[in-house]
């Protein structure tokens, strides 16, 4: 369970202050995954970011008894001067796990052939896509962050094999996916939210959730 206690947090932008949490409190459970809405510029990497713990809140509490990924998108461990190879061992043994693993898992689902072995620096931003998420599925969460959608990927056996294993992982793990875009939410949330004004709303269903954001960036 990801947990925010009266969470509050804002930024400085120059000329005013910019309210992303109010005082905000909500769960998320684990075995129910949640789909938020959320207008560009509202804060929904800033939230993501702060389920992660890559960012700290103003005021409040966050807490966290489970194993929450790195959001998917953010790689602040990778280092682009370094092959995938190199990175996903690196990244195997920060979380205790077997680099031969995450190394032979990530080469296989990523299907680079010989850029593999190359520097990440070198690679399209479609190819750094696609070693990002084979690295987030090769190891072990108990709640996978995706902020804006999944990698777009014109590589169709890519997104056959990372699609399926994504389902398989959602039926023991959680997944907390925020977007601009409802429909990118549609296949994966079981609840959802919607982030206004500092607010999260919460509701049991994508629809709900959908009406009240429909409403508010149409009128």
């Amino acid at each position: 369970m990801i947990e925010f206690d009266n969470v509050s947090k804002s930024f400085w932008t120059g000329t005013q202050r910019k309210v992303i949490l109010d005082s905000v409190s909500f769960r998320v459970e684990l075995g129910r995954s949640l789909g938020v809405l959320a207008p560009n510029g509202t804060g929904k990497t800033t939230l993501i970011k702060m389920m992660a713990g890559l960012e700290k809140p103003d005021e409040g509490e966050i807490r966290r008894n489970c194993k929450v990924s790195f959001p998917l998108g953010f790689m602040g461990g990778v280092i682009s001067k370094h092959s995938a190879r190199e990175n996903a061992r690196y990244i195997a043994q920060l979380y205790g796990l077997d680099p031969d693993y995450v190394e032979a898992f990530c080469r296989w689902l990523c299907g680079l052939e010989e850029y593999f072995d190359q520097p990440l620096g070198t690679y399209s931003s479609g190819m750094r896509a696609r070693f990002t998420f084979s690295l987030m599925l090769a190891l072990d969460f108990d709640v996978y962050l995706i902020d804006e959608g999944m990698p777009s990927s014109t590589d169709a056996e890519f997104n056959r094999k990372a699609g399926e294993i994504l389902r398989e992982r959602l039926r023991t793990t959680t997944l907390v996916i925020v977007s601009h875009q409802p429909q990118v939410l549609e296949r994966f949330a079981v609840s959802a939210a919607v982030l206004l004004d500092g607010r999260l709303h919460m509701f049991d269903t994508l629809e709900e959730a959908r009406q009240l954001y429909d409403y508010q960036t149409e009128g």
